[in-house]
Order: structure tokens, then C-alpha cells, then sequence
């Protein structure tokens, strides 16, 4: 399963700063062609254990970690997917694997003895981690997204807001699913590449007073508990 690590900026912008990046975006690069007018919505489950070993991890930033997530798009269940997202020196990869909706449920239910014969390396790998390190649902993370893809460097540019949080992860399926604002959450600009950022990118994406930080939805969607 070996994958390329990518560069990843992340900012916390304003909302007059959303403005210029996606009118920027929209002159030098391609919307993504899965979004609907632009956008589409995106709904996350994260998994960690009873001592909050991802989110203390990435409070902590240390250097070599990774968490599992379970995500869908525009609250459609037909198209599910298991992720690992990995950290290492500060490049990112991801890992994925596709679910049913039956088996996302499942798994959010903690019912997870089917995950060992399911042939998915990746499904199987966080079995052992449910069944032998704790690890088991722990919230929702929903937001809307706008993507922007830029070919040379393999770059994607997304403006993400409206970060949400739900408390009860069994669910997360459920469209009528109560979600609440994840206190005062940023906008979220975030840029990845692969071995090179182009200036014509590395200049649209160019902010004043703004510094690469490392914002976590799931740190922040953690802050009621």
C-alpha cells in the first residue's frame, strides 16, 4: 500500500479572503467535476480510542501519525469510503477503501467481526485496531467544500466552511442527523501538491498576513466533549 506522501498548506482565512482565493481559483484552474455549482457537502465519521490518542497526537504534533475516518459526499450513501490518513515530517497521504452503507453502519455500531474476512487490507487493519487498540467511532464531521484542481504538480486547492459537529456517531448515515456548529470555526483554505507548487498556484493562493497552520476539523468538531 505503499503511496506518495504530499505537501499540504493549511490557512485560516476570512470570508473576504474566500472571496478573492475563488475568484483567483476560477481564473487559472478547474473546478472539481464532482461538485454541484462548485460545492458539495461532505460528511466524515472519525475513529479514536478512549484516550483520544488522534486528537492528542495532533494537538501534540507529533510527527509520525495517522487516523481513520469513514466518509460520503452530499449525504448519499451509495458512494462510502473507509480512509486512513497518514502524517509523516509533515507530508500527508491517504488510504482508502470503499464501504456499503450496510457495513459503514456496522462498523459505527461497533458489529466488527466481519471486518477480518472482508479482504480489504485496509478494512482489516482497522478491525485489529478496533478490536486491539480501542479504537471505535467517535464523531461527526460534517462541512461544505469547494474544490479546485490544477494538473502540473497535481495540485488541489479547497475552501471549506460551515464545519459542523454531531454527537452521536451511531447515525451519521441518517440525513435528518443533528449536527451543530463547531464553535467559532474558521474558514479553511488548504493546498496540496505532489512534488512541486506552481507559482502560477503558489501566487493565487498568496495572503497577507497569513501563516500555514495545522488546523484540524477533527480537533475542532471535538470541542464539546
Amino acid at each position: 500500500m505503499d503511496k506518495q506522501y504530499r505537501h499540504e498548506w493549511k490557512h485560516e482565512i476570512s470570508y473576504s479572503d474566500l472571496l478573492t482565493i475563488r475568484a483567483r481559483m476560477r481564473a487559472v484552474a478547474k473546478t472539481d467535476p464532482h461538485t454541484v455549482n462548485g460545492c458539495y457537502h461532505i460528511r466524515s465519521l472519525y475513529f479514536d480510542n478512549d484516550s483520544d490518542k488522534a486528537l492528542r497526537e495532533k494537538i501534540d504534533g507529533v510527527n509520525r501519525r495517522e487516523k481513520f475516518r469513514i466518509r460520503f459526499y452530499n449525504l448519499d450513501p451509495s458512494v462510502i469510503h473507509l480512509e486512513k490518513k497518514s502524517r509523516l515530517n509533515g507530508l500527508g497521504t491517504k488510504y482508502s477503501a470503499s464501504l456499503t452503507a450496510e457495513e459503514a453502519q456496522k462498523i459505527a455500531a461497533g458489529d466488527i467481526d466481519w471486518m477480518l474476512t472482508s479482504g480489504r487490507p485496509l478494512v482489516q487493519e482497522l478491525y485489529c485496531k478496533m478490536r486491539f487498540q480501542g479504537l471505535k467511532a467517535k464523531t461527526i464531521v460534517d462541512y461544505d467544500r469547494e474544490p479546485f484542481i490544477y494538473g502540473p504538480g497535481n495540485v488541489r486547492v479547497t475552501l471549506d466552511y460551515n464545519i459542523r459537529t454531531g454527537l452521536s456517531s451511531t447515525d451519521f448515515l441518517n440525513p435528518d442527523a443533528v449536527t451543530i456548529p463547531a464553535g467559532n470555526a474558521p474558514i479553511i483554505l488548504e493546498v496540496k501538491w505532489d512534488n512541486y507548487l506552481p507559482d502560477i498556484i503558489r501566487d493565487a493562493v498568496q495572503l497577507e498576513n497569513r501563516r500555514v497552520g495545522a488546523f484540524s476539523k477533527y480537533a475542532q468538531c471535538r470541542i464539546y466533549g
